[in-house]
């Protein structure tokens, strides 16, 4: 018998458990567990019903991960599912916790599905470059109809247990205490009362309903230019959910099968895979097993902008106690108003009720001008100008009445940690925490550990990053860490180009292209031009006299266009035109910025620009994974996914360098080298992976 799938008897009803932990993800005993003891119970005249069920904390939570990339091993899933929706006695799956992917294509085969409130159901098969395929986008169009399962299997969102009852995706929700008293109180009332075998390949009416109504997939394919731009899963999941419209059941799960193992075969599936393992590796550092995190209920945030107001707001909405500081009543006032215009936000779409808003202003929230107000909050964020002597005379303040313990955090996006702790007595307690702006919506944490910061204190930070939904991603201390001095590089690459021929929107254009959602000159407008004129004026007095300089930006900003904010930078702006429009004007200082120069201009390919680029971006990641900046590469692939717009499908730098080739990568940076040698100097760890014939992926310990 197998272990992680066991048979109970109930009477006259059979149970069968799936006891997988920690998930129970679907992995080939699983699976031949599932397909054995279905037959037992099948086959057992005194049997008369049969309920699947989930030990401990969830139902099924999907594929097993570790055997993604390897051969299948039988039974297949599809197989085994077939084994249910072909028993002869009603079988009743009992949800809890998660149904997802796989788990939730096995409860559609079962006859009847019953959850406990609070379970959530979902197949999330796009997010890994995939498709449903063991039925999922052949049975939800006969539960639901074709608009409502693409919106589903598209999305790859969970669906609660109610919003799933209104669908019609499950047949009861229930208040029982455990998914076995729910599974056989259904049972039990499937027999009483003589349920048919309802199975959902038979069902036909929505099925008939959509079938001749090629709207919906043409409205589905039509969104997904706009929503899904290059990507190659979400157009044969429409095509797939269109087979089971308008093909005989069996030809419909054929055709799935073709299309999933196409999806399969995609490159962008690699990518997607490897961007699902990495967000979960990223917060397992080495070196901090054993780690005790220092207790978070209440946090200061000193500055009350637009960044401090983000933090706060996070903060807030994650159960903190925040106490903010400004330096006068009036900033705080504003402060203040910052972090209530943002609630409101939240209230206006949806997300938190007009109460929750009210009492988290009330009670969770306050500010002062004294730093005392401080003394007994477990953490503070200084989120002020980035300034180092600025920041300075905060971290003496905070030092000066902070209680013991309390981790003191620096949200600057570059500057020295290391620097800010010498000026405090309590270096080990120092940590970078780099938000991304808008801090209450950006994903991505840089928690930069300095020289002195202790284990704990890391953890904590980690610990914080997980209770604010962020990914955190631990950085070393050097000008901009991780993502802020990668793309200090590659950004170079940009205007050499411009200067050198290209157009900023032909730039932007190519990085679009190639699955960037903005291109980098796009993303100036919305930072400010005024941002990039301070980070250069900060490094003016430590650039290298070999290092080429480009002044277009310098132009912008001295004629006043700092983006979208002041209507104009290197697009202009209008009312009702966020995306901004080309400007014959930035195209005549790009002009006259050449002349000045003597540069003779030449034209550019969408696919040099991407590999210029993308090779100032590798070659860089590679310094700051050689440095011990990064730790491994998969942390440089987070960064870049979550706070830099890299599309997801290709993985990050590093997985893209790996699919694209270390050597061909190499290959170009010494070619670019000729024409600019300081600017190109190949990382070692880059050459040194290419004489050893080893990739990034190698080093992801």
């Amino acid at each position: 018998m197998s272990e992680v799938v066991r048979l109970e008897r109930h009477g006259d009803i059979a149970a069968i458990v799936v006891d997988n932990p920690p998930v129970n993800a679907l992995g080939q005993a699983v699976r031949q567990g599932l397909k054995e003891r279905l037959n037992e119970a099948a086959n057992d005249d005194a049997v008369r019903a049969i309920v699947i069920l989930g030990a401990e904390r969830t139902f099924i939570a999907g594929a097993d991960i570790r055997e993604f990339g390897k051969p299948p091993q039988p039974p297949s899933l599809p197989e085994v599912i077939e084994d249910m929706d072909a028993c002869p006695k009603p079988v009743i799956a009992a949800l809890h916790g998660t149904a997802l992917g796989g788990g939730f294509e096995v409860a559609l085969g079962c006859h009847y599905r019953v959850a406990l409130d609070g379970a959530k159901v979902g197949l999330p098969e796009v997010k890994l470059g995939i498709l449903p395929g063991a039925g999922g986008t052949q049975r939800t169009p006969r539960l639901i109809g074709a608009a409502k399962a693409l919106d589903m299997i598209l999305s790859g969102d969970f669906v609660a247990a109610e919003k799933a009852l209104s669908l019609g995706l499950i047949d009861e929700v229930s208040k029982a205490e455990t998914p076995l008293e729910a599974g056989l109180a259904f049972a039990r009332k499937a027999i009483d009362e003589a349920y048919p075998l309802r199975r959902v390949r038979d069902l036909e009416d929505e099925i008939l309903a959509d079938r001749g109504k090629s709207d919906v997939f043409d409205d589905a394919r039509g969104k997904l230019k706009k929503t899904a731009r290059g990507l190659f899963s979400p157009h044969k999941i429409v095509d797939a959910v269109q087979a089971a419209v308008e093909l005989p059941f069996d030809d419909g799960i054929k055709r799935e099968r073709e299309l999933f193992q196409e999806c399969v075969e995609s490159p962008q599936r690699a990518g997607l895979i490897h961007a699902f393992f990495s967000e979960r590796q990223v917060g397992k550092v080495p070196g901090l097993k054993g780690a005790a995190r220092r207790p978070l209920i209440s946090a200061g945030v000193v500055g009350g902008g637009t960044m401090g107001a983000g933090i706060a707001v996070s903060m807030l909405l994650s159960g903190l106690q925040v106490i903010m500081i400004e330096r006068d009543e009036e900033s705080l006032a504003r402060g203040k108003a910052t972090v209530d215009k943002i609630l409101e936000a939240s209230v206006k779409r949806g997300k938190l009720t007009a109460g929750s808003k009210a009492a988290v202003m009330t009670e969770s929230f306050s500010g002062s001008t004294d730093y005392a107000a401080l003394s007994d909050v477990d953490i503070v964020v200084e989120a002020v100008f980035e300034d180092m002597e600025v920041k300075k005379g905060v971290f003496a303040q905070l030092d000066a009445v902070l209680k013991a313990g309390a981790i003191l955090a620096t949200n600057t996006s570059y500057l020295d940690v290391d620097a800010l702790a010498a000026g405090t007595s309590r270096p080990s307690d120092v940590i970078g925490l780099h938000f991304f702006s808008p801090a209450h919506v950006m994903k991505l944490l840089e928690i930069v550990v300095g020289d002195q910061t202790a284990p704990e204190v890391v953890a904590t930070g980690f610990a914080l990053a997980k209770r604010l939904g962020k990914v955190g991603v631990r950085a070393g201390v050097c000008d901009g860490f991780i993502g802020n001095r990668i793309l200090a590089t590659y950004r170079k690459q940009i205007d050499y180009m411009v200067e050198d021929g290209a157009s900023p929107y032909e730039v932007d254009d190519a990085i679009r292209a190639f699955g960037f959602p903005m291109g980098p000159f796009q993303v100036s407008d919305l930072a400010g031009v005024d941002i990039g004129w301070m980070t250069r004026r900060r490094l003016d007095a430590t650039r290298d006299p070999r290092e080429r300089y480009v002044e277009v930006a310098d132009r912008l900003y001295e004629a006043g266009r700092m983006g979208q904010k002041s209507g104009a930078g290197w697009y202009l702006y209008s009312e009702g035109n966020r995306r901004g429009a080309k400007d014959p004007v930035v195209e005549n200082i790009v002009v006259q910025e050449r002349a000045k120069k003597d540069i003779e201009p030449k034209s550019f390919t969408p696919e040099q620009i991407q590999r210029r680029y993308l090779a100032a971006m590798i070659n860089e990641a590679a310094k700051v994974l050689e440095e011990g900046i990064a730790l491994r590469p998969l942390d440089i692939d987070v960064t870049l996914l979550y706070g830099y717009g890299f599309p997801r499908w290709r993985g990050g730098p590093m997985k893209y360098a790996d699919m694209v080739g270390l050597d061909q990568i190499l290959a170009d940076i010494r070619s670019y080298a000729e024409e600019d040698a300081f600017a190109w100097q190949p990382a070692k760890l880059l050459v040194d992976l290419v004489e050893r014939g080893e990739n990034f992926e190698s080093l992801n310990k």
